[in-house]
């Protein structure tokens, strides 16, 4: 099935820990059908000094999620995505509203 949120969508969290968490895609995993959202699913990770990080420590970083965990947002509200062929090409629409998303 294809991945209907991409990297530079704006989704928020319908379903875990973060639940109502809105935020940035930063990265999409088609393979496993996840995302990483800014903010979202923060890890603890233990770092040992490098020459990149000096001092080490322990860092926080976002978790993977999956993507049925998400829903986007268009104009403050959540929907789902579909798609539509217009002039000739596949476009993602909003279902709540069919406006043209990209």
């Amino acid at each position: 099935m294809a991945m209907k949120i991409k990297k530079g969508d704006t989704v928020k969290v319908i379903a875990g820990k973060d639940k109502f968490k809105e935020g940035k895609v930063v990265s999409v995993n088609k393979e496993n059908n996840t995302l990483i959202v800014e903010g979202v699913n923060m890890r603890t990770k233990h770092t040992k000094p490098s020459a990149a990080n000096q001092t080490g420590g322990i860092i926080t970083q976002e978790g993977p999620i999956d993507a049925s965990n998400v829903m986007y947002v268009h104009k403050g509200n959540v929907t789902r995505i579909g798609y539509k062929i217009e002039d000739g090409k596949k476009v993602r629409i909003a279902k709540s509203t069919g406006d043209v998303i990209d």
